[in-house]
């Protein structure tokens, strides 16, 4: 449990650290000491960073994967409610409106 905590403080640390993209002036630090920088775009140099690597069929690994869990997500809760409705737990009153 100790080690779960240090390793989501340290990753809130660093993911919270950032530079700023272009250092052409002084570097800014915070009252913690931490430099922030952004590297997200271009390097620290200012030259501009290669595209980011694409998936590969992204879009159909998606439905591959949500489409037969909906299923199964829907054979479980339409098997179960048929339980309930079997054993009447809860089963809605037939109120016949005689108006």
């Amino acid at each position: 449990m100790a080690s779960l905590v240090a390793r989501l403080s340290r990753a809130f640390v660093f993911r919270n650290t950032a530079t700023l993209s272009r250092n052409t002036g002084p570097k800014s630090v915070n009252a913690t000491g931490l430099t922030l920088r952004r590297t997200v775009v271009s390097s620290t140099t200012g030259r501009v960073l290669p595209k980011p690597d694409k998936v590969p069929f992204g879009m159909t690994r998606m439905f591959i994967v949500v489409i037969p869990f909906l299923y199964v997500g829907n054979l479980i809760s339409k098997n179960f409610a048929a339980l309930l409705e079997e054993h009447e737990i809860f089963v809605p009153d037939d109120d016949d409106d005689d108006d």
